[in-house]
């Protein structure tokens, strides 16, 4: 089975494309203009590392939250038209799984942080068991206290909100706040498409008309329209 996937939900996106159990292409992007802008061509990009024609994938994979109410439109909507335009199926991912997929086998649970403005920042916590993450704290959108008041044990926060918040983090939860490296403290297009691909393995796909990104809330532009 191959599969392309994308990641649009923070300002680092890319695309990843894989063939069964094997990685074959990933880019990633840290842009400063909109996912509309560069998408298509890093899809394009992709395939060519990958050595495949659009035709070749058989299942496309999409990341949809939480995270950038656009960056998660234009990724939805330019796979959704993929998927329409090839009669292929479609497989959707958590963001924040997606992150906390950087640290399998973690003995340590796993915070993914992405902020949500408003001081407030989207999350859940992650714990790893058998063979995959389960969640301990479901996902949604936090004050940063609220959520730190919810951690108990020693956990790895990930992610731009955990940049933003460090400062926080570590007053609060002292030696119990542990912070992952650069390269894992951003969403991983690759992750993504391991998600979906185990989940289309499993014949756990997503009907394209109903698909929705998951926003936890409403955007800026809906609360100053009350």
């Amino acid at each position: 089975m191959k599969i392309l996937a994308v990641e649009t939900a923070t300002m680092t996106g890319g695309v990843a494309v894989m063939d069964g159990d094997k990685l074959v292409a990933e880019s990633r992007l840290n842009i400063r203009v909109t996912h509309s802008e560069r998408l298509m061509g890093e899809i394009d990009r992709a395939l060519q590392g990958a050595s495949m024609e659009i035709s070749d994938i058989d299942v496309f994979g999409i990341s949809i939250g939480p995270g950038s109410f656009t960056g998660l439109r234009v990724g939805l909507s330019t796979i959704k038209g993929l998927v329409y335009a090839t009669g292929k199926k479609l497989v959707t991912a958590s963001t924040l799984e997606g992150m906390a997929w950087s640290l399998p086998f973690s003995a340590y649970q796993v915070c993914p942080m992405l902020d949500a403005r408003r001081k407030e920042v989207y999350a859940a916590v992650f714990r790893w068991r058998g063979d995959g993450f389960e969640r301990v704290m479901a996902e949604g959108a936090f004050s940063v206290n609220r959520l730190l008041s919810m951690v108990e044990c020693p956990t790895i926060f990930l992610g731009e909100g955990a940049l933003l918040y460090k400062d926080a983090i570590v007053q609060t939860l002292e030696d119990r706040a542990l912070f992952g490296p650069p390269p894992q403290m951003v969403p991983s297009p690759a992750n993504v498409a391991l998600i979906c691909m185990r989940k289309a393995e499993r014949g756990d796909y997503t009907d394209a008309a109903g698909a929705a990104p998951a926003y936890h809330r409403r955007s800026e532009a809906e609360l100053k329209l009350g």
